[in-house]
């Protein structure tokens, strides 16, 4: 039943009665506010009390400094509930200007990209220490988790790499005719195909494929074993996950490395081949022949010492992010897209860094 609620002024003794309820409070609150003189509440004779007439009261108390008398345990713990809730609530900061804003995002990304390089430069050195613990205790070297890696890296990449350089073979022959038909040179497209293919784009979309596939594969692997706790367990029992997990997916990458970007520089020549055949009237036997004439023996060499040293950075980068994996399932993939992006742009950086150097060596 409804009760509006009221009170009287008792020798300063407010005294309460009725529902101090939502709907029956009424113009309670401004005629409360009028009151001045009270030194003391007294909720004894009210009925039902929730929690805005618990605010109401509250506030009174609050604002006056009076004391509330007349109180159940659950009244107790209601008006304690909002006292504590009362508290000021913060306001947003001001909006920083948006050059500030930009500096300031700038900034914290140039220091996350320098602790994940000196993150990645410790690893780095944990890796090569984990390879000198295997050469001074060889029994320790797991050969088998070298071998399942080959397959992994390597067999299993065949297919993809060989289409892909089949077709970028293709595209390049096209391009590269298309252009050189305006000079009558189209025969100089032979020259353009086997020395990219088998000193840059050979080996470079090699190593991207490798860090898209395995790279990845290698974040998420440990990233979910380190989110299962399995080499919290591996340490325990006296096994060194660097030498278990990171060391074979890393040798599996150096050695493999060299021979996929050899396959796939061989199958980028005969997609090449095949289009100057068709397109250009050029036969395979010619072909053959041009490409023994005008690609150095130095160009093979380039690519071939470039492999191995992207492989290792493509999983040393895969296994340093799942090392860092923490906290919960979404870990695995951010921190799988950031190895992704972490080795393709240090590949990047480093391709370019080895065509300056063997350009300044003589071997361009």
């Amino acid at each position: 039943m409804s009760k509006p609620a009221t009170f009287t002024d008792d020798g300063g003794t407010l005294r309460f009665t009725g529902n101090l309820a939502l709907a029956d409070l009424g113009d309670l609150p401004e005629r409360l506010d009028a009151v001045d003189s009270a030194r003391a509440i007294d909720l004894s004779g009210v009925d039902r009390l929730d929690t805005v007439g618990a605010w109401v009261i509250h506030r009174y108390a609050a604002r006056h400094e009076v004391e509330i008398t007349g109180l159940s345990d659950d009244r107790r713990h209601l008006l304690a509930q909002v006292e504590r809730s009362d508290a000021p609530i913060a306001a947003p900061p001001a909006p920083l200007p948006s050059f500030l804003r930009v500096v300031g995002e700038i900034g914290e990304a140039t220091t996350t990209a320098g602790r994940t390089l000196l993150g990645l430069l410790g690893f780095f050195g944990s890796t090569v220490l984990a390879f000198w613990g295997l050469i001074r205790h060889p029994g320790r070297f797991r050969f088998n988790a070298v071998v399942t890696r080959f397959e992994v890296v390597g067999v299993s990449a065949l297919g993809i790499i060989g289409l892909m350089s089949f077709l970028i073979g293709i595209v390049i022959a096209q391009q590269g005719a298309v252009q050189l038909r305006q000079f009558g040179a189209e025969v100089f497209t032979i020259n353009l195909i086997g020395r990219i293919t088998l000193r840059e784009l050979g080996v470079l979309m090699t190593a991207i494929m490798v860090a898209g596939r395995s790279g990845s594969a290698f974040a998420a692997q440990l990233g979910t074993m380190k989110l299962t706790e399995e080499i919290d367990a591996m340490r325990t029992i006296g096994v060194s996950p660097m030498e278990a997990l990171v060391v074979p997916r890393t040798l599996a990458a150096i050695l493999l490395m060299p021979l996929l970007g050899f396959y796939a520089s061989l199958i980028a020549i005969i997609g090449g081949g095949l289009l100057c055949w068709l397109s250009l009237g050029i036969p395979p036997i010619t072909f053959i022949q041009r490409i023994r004439e005008v690609v150095p023996i130095t160009d093979l060499y380039v690519g071939l010492i470039k492999a191995p040293v992207f492989g290792a950075i493509i999983a040393i980068a895969g296994c340093f992010q799942g090392m860092q994996v923490e906290g919960d399932a979404e870990q695995v993939g951010t921190r799988t897209t950031a190895a992704v992006v972490q080795a393709i742009f240090l590949v990047i950086v480093l391709d370019a860094f080895f065509a300056v150097f063997f350009t300044y060596i003589g071997w361009n």
